[in-house]
């Protein structure tokens, strides 16, 4: 106990005294706000704090369903470990919403109750931890916003139990608690209707405003519009717009016709009910100003200016010679992704239009078929989902992934897996879960995917048998069919209104329903592409609802990764990147929304991550061709980093040089190197551009790229300064030096001479440089590794050559340390050489680990850790003595051998004084010597949560 208030002493006066003054992070005071850049949530702490307390209390003035779903998952995990809580809210201008204290109703471990005869403005969270109190007080509210995106100010202070201020908080809690009236099924009743009457009038207000602003462009727009504007000045004719559902894609090409003053327009989709809702968009914009009709079956009103028609019927010759080429001087085709289908192109190159421009929100394909090709490659926008949440384009959502039932892996026979995934037990968990996490007002208005089509019908089958209204729809519904069940999902009245349409891949894409608020995922994850599309059903934004409900039922597949992939937008496709995004939860996620995963269901994703196997040729070789269509041309690496694509290095891994996998895969790729180049080629790919050590990098920049016949080390060294910001010395240099000669690896070739302050080009290597090929491949492996430098680089993390969190391997980490020569093979879990000692833990040991290497490493709390020497080491051994006199020691820790062999950085350690004691290993009694560092800067939350975790 005494050591612990030292540290929580230490902490506040690093806090309330002097920052200078290092402390554990965990109980010093922090100001809580959201943030963009870098980006910070109030959710994150609130969620650590709930976590990880014995106890809760909250008080604020209002809570919504949104701010109850984005902690539900949580409080469902406090029930079951019996951690109990009371909540006190206020009926403060009929401000909380009745389906909210419905939602906490539900909780047998938290007492609720609501202020309605004060007028209460309190924003308080109190956790009882062990020994201490957490207390969060400021301007947060519980509703999603105020978590996640509002400008907002709240401390957290950490306090003992017998302080002034955990007294005079509770007591205040207490009493707001006391006086205030118990929340009841009964009471939610009564107020739903005082809450009722207040949305009237508010609902009223919001809808004379939405008429006011309806039909001007946003920001997204504006911008497309421009750039628009500047492809046809520079006398092109096609373009090509990529923006996620919901983004006001119909919106925008009305918005461009007017500007490019169309006459003759002809807008192509691809079902009849999407020509109709197209026609209806292109009229709120253009008023009276010009005539429109349909052609499509039965319609053919050719007298019109702007005609919207389905391409099954346009595409047939007898139709579309009806018309002179140039008789539409602007064509739009509708999610242009399936222009690769023969009735496009057929219409595309019948036609000659002024302008053409195709619309989609994945125009990635899988199936070979070029669509950007068709367009001319000119992209004239691109929003994805991820920056689309960020301006607050679409409805928030809150994804829940959930454990589905097992599906054993001997049980082939379809008609078995077919009875397990319609049985009783399953359906029953369904239904749990649906209303468990509930909509956003309490009605649901749902989609459910399905893996196959008799699955769906017999699903909805059995809903209907529990006394739900749902519809089954599959490929074999017509047109008419579909409009009519989406016509009663949006119902209002109570008699018509269904609850849920199960389908199997239909409402994937080209259908709006925005009044969707509930997507219920029951099939595995194939494609990210596909996931987002079906996401998409319900992002479209409505006034009327506040975010939509994913609930999806995670089961054991190999591609659960690709969940997070989809989630989080990013195509890297890089393990670790992977892991720390679906640590951060939320953190990452833009906006308000949040991804909620159940314990089983994130071990299975993170099970899944480690097992996959990211550089699979078939997988390497759609995302390559992907890209040359996207681009035009033979793609180089830097083009994946700037579209944000997967991580070129993967190539690397494959074929030890980029240039190798274009060989391998790419007929049209007529490049020629000698094995001594493309050995070469492999030495600089893999040995200097990785981006681990931007000065080897740079240098090569400066005298391959910029064309320096010499250059100047201080030079060099400002240079690093100025971009940097971080002091290069001469040990850095010459280490640099030795390694772009391959010395470090013992395969010395001549590449450069440093002599006298200055570093040229040795003559043999810039004859290689004569070659083109070898030349255009080298230089874009230069800026690739610059590149990626410069993405993880930040300089606060920075610590004499290494970045904070960032993962390294034994061999890195020789090099960073500028040693000589690569020893990495004899490093095991320490060495010491030139008075430095880095230290490689992997954290979960495997259970056939033998007793001789199981060593007792592990974290006291995120600024200590316990670390033991090898076996058969005593006090006094020269080994133990060196590391205790080292000038600096670093710790590099994995969470398990399934990560591969790169180490995250945990920062410099010092040794904690009288800590370094002889003892014996557990099993063996062999002598070993216990150490306690304390690490510079305290492990960040999200990474120190799954790192520690054992079931993640």
């Amino acid at each position: 106990m005494e050591e612990f208030i030292e540290l929580f002493n230490k902490s506040l006066s690093t806090g309330f005294v002097d920052r200078k003054i290092g402390s554990d992070m965990l109980y010093q005071p922090k100001l809580l706000v959201n943030n963009k850049e870098p980006r910070k949530k109030i959710l994150t702490s609130l969620l650590q704090e709930l976590i990880s307390c014995e106890s809760f209390f909250i008080s604020v003035a209002f809570v919504t369903t949104g701010g109850v779903a984005t902690i539900i998952n949580t409080l469902q995990e406090l029930q079951q470990r019996g951690v109990k809580g009371k909540i006190v809210v206020s009926q403060y201008l009929n401000f909380t919403q009745p389906e909210a204290l419905k939602r906490l109703l539900q909780f047998d471990n938290i007492e609720l109750r609501i202020a309605t005869n004060v007028d209460a403005h309190s924003k308080g969270y109190i956790f009882k931890k062990k020994n201490y109190f957490n207390l969060i007080i400021g301007s947060s509210n519980l509703t999603q916003s105020a978590l996640s995106s509002n400008k907002e100010w709240n401390l957290q202070v950490s306090a003992m139990e017998e302080s002034q201020i955990v007294y005079n908080v509770y007591q205040e809690f207490e009493k707001d608690f006391n006086s205030a009236e118990k929340v009841t099924e009964e009471y939610i009743e009564e107020y739903k209707e005082i809450y009722k009457r207040k949305r009237i009038l508010t609902t009223s207000i919001e809808d004379n405003k939405e008429q006011r602003e309806l039909f001007e462009p946003n920001k997204m727009q504006i911008e497309a519009l421009d750039n628009l504007d500047k492809i046809r000045e520079s006398k092109k004719t096609k373009a090509l717009i990529i923006s996620a559902t919901g983004t006001g894609k119909t919106y925008l090409s009305a918005f461009d016709a007017k500007v490019f003053g169309s006459k003759k327009l002809l807008f192509v989709v691809h079902r009849l009910n999407i020509a109709k809702k197209a026609m209806s968009t292109f009229k709120q914009v253009f008023g009276t100003r010009k005539s429109m009709g349909l052609y499509s079956g039965k319609y053919k009103e050719l007298d019109k200016d702007f005609l919207f028609s389905t391409v099954q019927t346009i595409s047939k010759d007898d139709h579309l010679q009806s018309f002179s080429k140039d008789y539409f001087d602007y064509i739009i085709i509708d999610e242009s992704h399936r222009s690769g289908a023969q009735s496009y192109i057929h219409l595309i190159n019948y036609f000659s239009p002024k302008f053409l421009l195709g619309m989609t929100a994945t125009p990635e394909r899988t199936d070979g078929n070029d669509i950007f090709q068709l367009f001319d490659h000119n992209i004239a926008y691109e929003i994805r989902l991820n920056r689309a949440m960020e301006e607050q384009m679409l409805c928030p959502f809150h994804y829940y992934g959930v454990s589905d039932l097992q599906i054993e892996d001997e049980e082939q026979d379809d008609f078995r897996i077919f009875n397990r995934l319609t049985s009783d037990e399953r359906i029953d968990k369904i239904i749990s879960k649906s209303k468990f996490y509930g909509t956003d007002n309490g009605i649901c208005r749902g989609l459910i995917f399905t893996s196959k089509v008799k699955e769906a019908m017999e699903l909805s089958k059995k809903f209907n048998e529990r006394g739900f209204k749902t519809i089954a729809l599959s490929g074999d519904n017509s047109s008419d069919d579909r409009a009519e069940a989406i016509r009663k999902l949006e119902s209002d009245s109570e008699k018509d209104r269904i609850d849920y349409i199960f389908t199997v891949d239909i409402f994937n894409e080209g259908i709006d329903i925005p009044r969707v608020n509930q997507i219920i995922m029951l099939r595995p994850t194939e494609s990210a592409i596909i996931f987002v599309q079906q996401l998409g059903r319900g992002l479209r934004k409505l006034d009327s609802k506040s975010y939509l409900t994913v609930i999806d039922f995670i089961g054991n597949h190999n591609n659960n990764y690709l969940i997070p992939v989809a989630l989080y937008g990013d195509t890297s496709f890089n393990k670790d990147t992977l892991r720390k995004l679906l640590s951060s939860g939320s953190t990452d996620l833009p906006g308000v929304s949040t991804i909620n995963f159940d314990r089983i269901s994130k071990e299975k994703i993170f099970e899944s991550i480690d097992a996959a196997n990211m550089r699979l040729l078939r997988d390497l070789k759609k995302d390559y061709f992907l890209l040359k269509y996207r681009l035009g041309r033979i793609p180089m690496m830097m083009d994946y980093l700037v579209s944000n694509s997967r991580n070129p290095f993967l190539f690397i891994k494959y074929s030890k040089s980029y240039f190798n996998f274009v060989l391998k895969v790419d007929k049209e790729a007529d490049y020629k190197l000698s094995n001594e180049l493309s050995d070469l080629l492999e030495l600089f790919s893999i040995e200097i551009n990785n981006g681990k050590r931007v000065e080897d990098s740079l240098i090569l920049f400066e005298l391959v790229v910029n064309g320096y016949d010499d250059l100047n080390v201080e030079d060099l060294k400002k240079m690093v300064g100025e971009r940097f910001g971080y002091k290069v010395d001469d040990e850095i240099i010459v280490s640099a030096c030795s390694n772009l000669n391959f010395r470090f690896i013992r395969k010395e070739q001549s590449i450069i001479t440093s002599d006298n302050g200055t570093i040229k080009l040795h003559s043999d290597f810039k004859v290689n440089l004569e070659n083109k090929v070898f030349r255009s491949f080298l230089i874009d492996s230069i800026n690739y590794s610059l590149g990626i430098f410069n993405k993880s680089f930040n300089l606060e993390l920075f610590n004499k050559g290494f970045i904070l969190y960032e993962k390294y391997s034994r061999k890195d980490v020789c090099r960073l340390l500028n040693w000589d020569n690569d020893i990495s093979s004899t490093i095991y879990g320490y060495r010491t050489n030139k008075n430095v000692t880095p230290c490689f833990v992997t954290y979960h040991k495997s259970n056939q680990i033998e007793d001789s290497i199981n060593y007792n490493d592990y974290f006291v709390s995120p600024s200590i850790f316990a670390w033991e020497s090898r076996s058969n080491r005593k006090l006094k051994s020269s080994e133990i003595q060196r590391v205790i006199t080292s000038e600096r020691i670093l710790l590099f820790i994995k969470k398990a051998d399934s990560e591969g062999t790169e180490f995250y950085y945990m920062g410099d350690v010092s040794i904690v004084q009288n800590s370094v004691t002889q003892a014996k290993m557990k099993d063996s009694n062999k002598p070993v010597v216990h150490f306690k560092f304390e690490l510079d800067h305290p492990v960040s939350e999200n990474l120190y949560s799954y790192i520690t975790d054992v079931n993640e």
